[in-house]
């Protein structure tokens, strides 16, 4: 019902408000689902404390059906989150732990040789990247070649093996956690897979309260429990309803002028960004904006996405993919300065 109430909202038009006919059915679908991801956020917060905002960012990341990257210091509990998400979502989920010595079969599967068979004398074992979440767990300590197995997975949502496509189960999320590149035993990851992923999430440090809230979690006799709350399919179904958010001409303008004043050669530029940014953000940058701001808009229960909704997904859609010069680590800016800067100047 909600797909056939969006399609048929006169904002596919170019309308900016929601026709009288069809209103209130609209917005009464459209609170459904914001409900039932309320339970998500809730279900989660019940294991997982404080990082509302993380936990937010990872949903409105999986409605878009992106990737996700997180990145912080050990300990944060980014890892719990991922694990947590698979549980409460009830999606399947693999883990792989990225060391140096990982290697690109180990994440997609290979062929043996089977003597036995009367058919084909190869036989294809798929690898744990053939689940609906696969948590790359600290996926910058592995080289850059185990790094690059992931690419034809995050794009085609296929693993070709022995020059045979094997398709990946629906709905497919890689939530990959990073550890600072500044510390020992890492390894930068390659730009075109950075592109690949939709959020790029920093995990800050828990608040005292939070930290004790932690300790006592943690420590204590009882386990927190993982209540599974989505239905088989829902998340796939939300996936395509945000795809049908309307995205109007002015809106569309604002995120594609966002997007060319993070690149130091365009008229859009900022002083700061022809100053501080050698390589700004590319088109999967401004899909990464659009999708965003969908499903934040779906999210929040209106059929159209406002400012507001591309201004909240831009540090996350557009930080890692800013490449910032040395000048700029010297004088301390980061890319949501910039980013935050220009969103705003626009």
């Amino acid at each position: 019902m909600v797909k056939e109430l969006i399609e048929d909202n006169p904002l596919n038009a170019g309308a900016d408000a929601l026709a009288a006919k069809g209103d209130a059915a609209v917005r009464e679908a459209l609170e459904k689902a914001g409900r039932r991801l309320q339970e998500i956020e809730d279900a989660i917060g019940a294991v997982i404390i404080g990082q509302k905002d993380v936990v937010h960012q990872v949903l409105i990341a999986m409605l878009a059906g992106g990737h996700v990257l997180l990145e912080g210091v050990p300990g944060l509990g980014k890892t719990a989150l991922v694990r947590t998400i698979g549980g409460v979502t009830g999606l399947g989920f693999r883990r792989i732990q990225f060391t140096p010595d990982l290697m690109p079969a180990d994440i997609t599967g290979t062929q043996i040789y089977d003597a036995r068979s009367t058919g084909e004398p190869f036989k294809f074992i798929p690898g744990p990247v053939f689940s609906n979440i696969l948590l790359a767990d600290e996926i910058n300590r592995a080289t850059p070649k185990t790094q690059s197995a992931l690419l034809e997975a995050m794009q085609e949502k296929t693993v070709t093996v022995g020059g045979v496509g094997h398709p990946l189960p629906e709905p497919f999320f890689v939530l990959a956690t990073q550890n600072p590149l500044e510390m020992e035993g890492t390894y930068p990851l390659p730009e075109a897979q950075l592109d690949r992923f939709i959020f790029k999430i920093n995990v800050a440090f828990p608040t005292a309260e939070e930290l004790a809230a932690i300790g006592n979690l943690t420590t204590g006799a009882a386990n927190p429990e993982i209540k599974k709350v989505l239905e088989p399919g829902e998340m796939l179904q939300w996936q395509q309803l945000v795809r049908k958010v309307v995205v109007v001409r002015e809106i569309m303008d604002y995120a594609v002028q966002l997007v060319l004043a993070t690149r130091p050669d365009s008229p859009e530029a900022s002083e700061q960004v022809r100053r501080y940014v050698r390589y700004g953000s590319g088109p999967r940058g401004l899909q990464a904006l659009l999708l965003g701001a969908r499903a934040e808009a779906f999210r929040a229960g209106r059929a159209s996405v406002g400012y507001d909704d591309i201004r909240k997904v831009a540090a996350a859609s557009l930080r890692h993919r800013l490449l910032l010069n040395f000048e700029a680590a010297a004088d301390g800016i980061t890319p949501d300065t910039l980013i935050r800067g220009q969103a705003g100047d626009i």
